[in-house]
Formats: structure tokens, C-alpha cells, sequence
């Protein structure tokens, strides 16, 4: 038995258009091209509702055409105390919030650099403890 199956013109994950569709072919682009003409007379007329109050138009105008601000927070001198504990730093951190010292993104992250501090100091003790419980019972 001989299989009579047709050829195709394309083979299996062959492409009929290898080079693709011309850039500026598509939809948007055809979009794109007929409002473009008139883009400078939309501008000027949004620009003229702007300064008529129109708020939204204002808005609109702005958006596209400023970066919008990022909220910064300026550094702040905060003495914690050397000596202490990392939970009397942490209250001293809280404290500073509370008194207005400190903006409270500020104390949040004072607050995280010190609860990885705890953990960092967990460990170290951990492996402090197993390193004198090795020499104890014999092992290096």
C-alpha cells in the first residue's frame, strides 16, 4: 500500500511569509498615520482647554509630559544606643517615630535592618554554642 498524500506547499513549522509583514502594515499603524496629521491642532486645542480650566485636560497634558514626583524622605541622625540591646534599640527606633524624629517609612526600616541584625546574632550564637559542644565531647 502506497500513501497517495497530497504535498503541501509549506512543510511542517515552515513560515508561508518567512520574512514576516512589513512594519507599518497593521492596523495601528494605519491608526496611527491618519491621526498623526492632525496631532499638533489636538494638542493646541487641549492645551487651550487647559488654560480654560478644563481639569482634566490640564491633567492629561501634564501626565504625558512631566515625570511624576517620587516621594523622598531626608536622612535623619538617629543615636541608638552601642551598647544596648537589639530590644532597646528597637524601642529607641519606635520611640523616634513616636516623638516625630523619625518618618515612619524611616522606622520601619530601622526596624528591619534590626529584627535581620536578631537573626544574624541568633546564629552566630548558634553556631558559637555547637563549635563548644564539639570541643566538649571530643570532635574538631
Amino acid at each position: 500500500m502506497s500513501s497517495d498524500k497530497k504535498s503541501t506547499r509549506f512543510q511542517p513549522g515552515q513560515s508561508g511569509n518567512p520574512a514576516g509583514r512589513k512594519p507599518g502594515t497593521g492596523e495601528i499603524a494605519r491608526l496611527r498615520a491618519a491621526i498623526s496629521k492632525h496631532v499638533p491642532a489636538i494638542l493646541d486645542s487641549m492645551v487651550e482647554q487647559a488654560k480654560a480650566g478644563d481639569v482634566q485636560a490640564a491633567r492629561l497634558l501634564l501626565e504625558r509630559a512631566l515625570a511624576p514626583l517620587k516621594a523622598q524622605e531626608t536622612a535623619q541622625a538617629l543615636a541608638l544606643p552601642d551598647d544596648g540591646t537589639l530590644t532597646e534599640q528597637a524601642r529607641a527606633v519606635l520611640a523616634a517615630v513616636a516623638n516625630g524624629q523619625l518618618a515612619p517609612g524611616q522606622g520601619s526600616q530601622l526596624l528591619s535592618g534590626i529584627a535581620t541584625m536578631a537573626r544574624v546574632v541568633e546564629i552566630d550564637e548558634l553556631a558559637d554554642r555547637v563549635a563548644r559542644l564539639e570541643q566538649q565531647h571530643g570532635k574538631s
